[in-house]
């Protein structure tokens, strides 16, 4: 378990997401949920770290059968009061998810893992519900904005300064340990600096390989399943060397059936 927001962390964090970083973020990602994830109108997705539910509208606007879980009571009434019946939502963490295994389909963690003590544990959990593909989303720790959020929170308390940041090999290297060498995606939303108005989504579909310095990087993971046999050792113990266990059974069936014959003979006599 991690940074549980309370109403002061809430506020801190919608007024970022308000913010024109947050804003020109949340236009942005759709399009790179839906690069990356490529998600099928109908499936059931899990968002981790749903906070008051800013991502859960934009999913159920593709389709899906969504659901929220969060470790803070209180974003999670936000959420209900927003949402209403049109999704599943639950108070729990992400390192130990209350869902049976293969549950959903598709899983989001978005600005989630900087807020975990253990995010690798919350990956492995993910990949235990989750039958397709998990979609993660981070600030980058190696973009101008991760750097200046670093940077401020040395200085003053703002949201980020409790928050650990990612870059892309760091969060490429947690994928690994958490699922093995499965297939990997990634995209990134290039935000510049406040003096430059143009923001430029692009993922590998739409501008070949993107920077790996973005401001906000997306990867996906498909679940892989493998089918692995484990060798156990032989529990019977010949008595002959040489003697199989299959001349061993026809022995022993042969001496049964001799013994009956003698028996059977005494009787007649």
């Amino acid at each position: 378990m991690g940074l549980i927001f309370d109403e002061n962390m809430a506020r801190l964090y919608d007024t970022w997401y308000h913010s024109s970083e947050g804003q020109a973020i949340d236009r942005s990602i759709e399009a790179l949920i839906l690069s990356l994830l490529e998600p099928r109108p109908g499936e059931r997705v899990l968002d981790i770290g749903c906070g008051a539910g800013n991502h859960l509208l934009n999913l159920g606007r593709l389709g899906l059968d969504v659901s929220g879980i969060d470790a803070s009571p209180y974003v999670i009434d936000r959420a209900r009061d927003r949402l209403g019946h049109r999704c599943s939502l639950k108070v729990g963490t992400a390192e130990d998810l209350p869902y049976e295994d293969n549950e959903f389909d598709l899983a989001v963690l978005i600005n989630t893992l900087e807020f975990l003590n253990d995010p690798l544990q919350a990956l492995r959990e993910a990949g235990r519900v989750v039958n397709r593909r998990i979609f993660i989303g981070v600030i980058n720790s190696l973009s101008w904005n991760g750097l200046l959020k670093k940077i401020r929170g040395c200085f003053k308390d703002t949201l980020f300064s409790r928050a650990t940041f990612f870059n892309l090999w760091q969060v490429k290297s947690l994928v690994m340990n958490a699922y093995g060498r499965v297939p990997i995606s990634w995209g990134c939303i290039q935000i510049p600096p406040p003096l430059v108005d143009k923001v430029n989504p692009f993922s590998h579909s739409s501008r070949g390989r993107p920077s790996p310095f973005g401001s906000f990087l997306g990867l996906s993971a498909t679940m892989v399943y493998e089918v692995r046999t484990k060798n156990l050792p032989l529990q019977v113990r010949l008595k002959k060397t040489g003697e199989t266990l299959i001349g061993a059974k026809t022995l022993q069936d042969l001496n049964c059936s001799q013994g009956v014959e003698q028996h059977e003979t005494g009787l007649s006599v």
